[in-house]
Formats: C-alpha cells, structure tokens, sequence
C-alpha cells in the first residue's frame, strides 16, 4: 500500500447552527441515503488505500456509530483497517484537540507505527470525487513536499471561508492566505493534503516543540518557501458543506442530472452504512417531481424540487417545494414546507405552513 488515510473530523461547525448541535459535520445526511464521510471514506477505499484513521472530537456520538464497522468501505481487512481517534487523556496531555495539527500530533503513534510512504490528510465535510493515486503520482513527478488539492471557483464566488493560494506557472504554490476579507484571487485549497510520512512526523515534532496548533498557518504557511508545496487542481464537482447554506446548495446540486451522473452511474461508486428499509412508497394521489426520496419514505402529498432523506413520512394533502427533510421527520396532512432544512426525528403537525425566504433557508428543529 502507497499511502495511509487520515481524515480530519473533528471541528465544532459553528456555521451550520442548529444543525450541528447534535452531530458532527462529518455525519451530517447528504443526497438522501449519504453522510458527508461516505465521500472521502469512498475516494480512500477507490484510491485503495486500506489504512484510514479518522479524527473526530466535538459531537462525534453520531458519526461513531455511522464508523462502527469498516466494511461498508472494506476496511475491514487483515492488514490496514479503519481506524477512530477522539482525545485521550493521558499522562503526557490532557487536552482536546487545538487544532489540525494538535489533532494530528496527538497521534504521532499511529503515523510512526505505520509503513506506507505517503500520509493522505483530507477532510470529513467535502462532497467529491478523486482518486487519490493520480494526485501521488503527481506529487512525485513535482518532487513536492507538500501537494494541496485545489480547486478554481467562480469569479463571483466569495471564497472568504477558505484558503486562498497563489500559483506560479509550475504551479507551485507562492501565496498562501486563509480566509481573506477580500480577495483577487479566486482558487482555494480544499483541506487535502499529499505528504510523506517521515516529512509529517518531522513537521508535527516542530509544531509540539514551539506548540503551534494549526496546519495551514503553522506548517503550510511557514513552510511555503522553506518546502516544495504545489498545487494539483481538483476538477469535477466538489463542495464543502461547512455552513447552512453550503449544505443546502450541494444537496440541492444532486438534483441535476450531471452531478447525480459524475456520482453515481459511473465507477467507481459511492459507498455507505447500509439500513434496512423498505424501497420507498408513493400513495395514490402523491405528486413527485425532480425530486431525490429515500428508502423507507411514505408519500401521500405533492414533493417538489426537494430532498427526501430516510423513513419519512408526508401526510396527505401536503405541499413540500425546495426543501431538504432529513431523517424519520413526520409530516401531518396538509402541511406546506417551503424553502426549510427539517432536523431528522422532527414531527410537523398537520396544517403547518412553514416558509423560508428564497435565499434564506429556515431550520426547523422541533
């Protein structure tokens, strides 16, 4: 095996509201039948990469119980496996983690103990697709320390959540800013990283000593003239879903046939847990249209231009436009949605009318 996985998962998502307060970002549901993890657990497994750890810390209960077991993107093997790191307390540390490069220092163990040449560093919260094999190979024919994966947004796209990187003509990454107020530039990291084993532990043994917490202004940053880092520039659809309103546009974005094409009719595929439940249902008088419904949904009402996650119930008479309904949300006839997330286990009583402004989504959660 080439490289090692680790996947970064423990963040507090703040921007995601009341949709974090009981998970972590990681775990939260995406295209109906996903978690936002499947994504890169699959790009790993694909890339075979049978060696991945996941870091997880604030909310992680949710996302724990979706990792109980590596078969769903066979890791479970004789050699490799999936493994889950929260803080430990310890003799030496008795601290959460302080940021991504704390989190991977606290792990230090896992990276010395491994074998393979290169470590895979992505995060938990982006919907893409990537064989990660392709951007090794690039690595080695840059001769880079470090390889970002990166992506070019739209020119009208505010890129003030992210890393913004600066390229010369070989693509080597010159400047490096996170999270600008105002920007000209308009290609930003995606929180992936390509990087040799012995290169990182030596990296994260100089963030213990001086006790820098952060991998982007702590070793990205301070490295950028010291290490080769360049950029492979990521093409194809990628998301990252860290804010409410991120959420919602990527989940809307599968209803296009395109991304549901580039995701799902092609190899390799997307894997995940899966539930038992029945196919889904639609009663005489449903009306569904461009619409994603997960197993185990009952239909009575008109759906449209929404997401419907798993085991949910619609009442008759009810109207549902541009909504996404997460998970076991019961809805009582004649209810009107418009424009909402619905928390998961929600139950919405019969004749409710709900409307959020258009480009102002609303979050119900009781």
């Amino acid at each position: 095996m080439k490289a090692l996985g680790i996947i970064l998962a423990g963040g507090n998502g703040r921007k995601m509201r009341e949709l974090s307060q009981k998970r972590a970002v990681a775990a939260m549901p995406v295209a109906g039948s996903y978690r936002s993890i499947d994504f890169v657990l699959s790009n790993m497994a694909n890339s075979q990469i049978g060696k991945v750890a996941v870091i997880t810390q604030y909310s992680s209960r949710s996302l724990n119980e979706h990792l109980s077991s590596s078969k769903w993107w066979d890791f479970g093997r004789k050699q490799g496996g999936l493994f889950v790191f929260n803080p430990t307390i310890t003799p030496q540390n008795n601290e959460w983690y302080r940021g991504t490069a704390d989190a991977l220092a606290q792990n230090l163990s896992f990276l010395r103990d491994s074998h393979e040449p290169y470590v895979v560093i992505a995060p938990g919260d982006g919907v893409y697709k990537l064989d990660y094999n392709k951007v090794i190979e690039y690595h080695m024919e840059k001769e880079a320390d470090i390889t970002v994966v990166c992506k070019r947004l739209p020119a009208d796209v505010d890129v003030s959540r992210f890393g913004v990187v600066e390229v010369d003509d070989d693509l080597r990454i010159v400047g490096f800013e996170e999270k600008p107020a105002l920007s000209d530039l308009n290609t930003i990291s995606c929180g992936i990283y390509i990087v040799r084993r012995r290169l990182l532990i030596s990296l994260l043994e100089q963030c213990q000593e001086n006790e820098w917490f952060d991998f982007v202004r702590d070793v990205l940053m301070r490295q950028r003239r010291a290490k080769r880092i360049f950029a492979y520039p990521l093409r194809g659809y990628w998301s990252n879903i860290a804010t409410v309103e991120s959420y919602y546009q990527c989940n809307m974005d599968f209803l296009k046939p395109e991304v549901r094409q580039e995701f799902f009719e092609g190899y390799p595929a997307v894997y995940t847990k899966v539930d038992d439940n029945p196919p889904a249902k639609f009663n005489p008088g449903s009306q569904v249209e461009n619409s994603l419904v997960a197993g185990g949904t009952i239909i009575n009402g008109a759906v449209e231009d929404s997401v419907i996650f798993k085991r949910v119930f619609v009442g008759s008479g009810c109207r549902i436009r541009n909504c996404l309904i997460l998970n076991g949300v019961s809805i009582g006839d004649g209810a009107v949605l418009e424009n909402c997330i619905v928390e998961s286990r929600t139950k919405i009583a019969a004749g409710t009318e709900i409307r959020g402004e258009e480009g102002q989504i609303r979050i119900i959660t009781h």
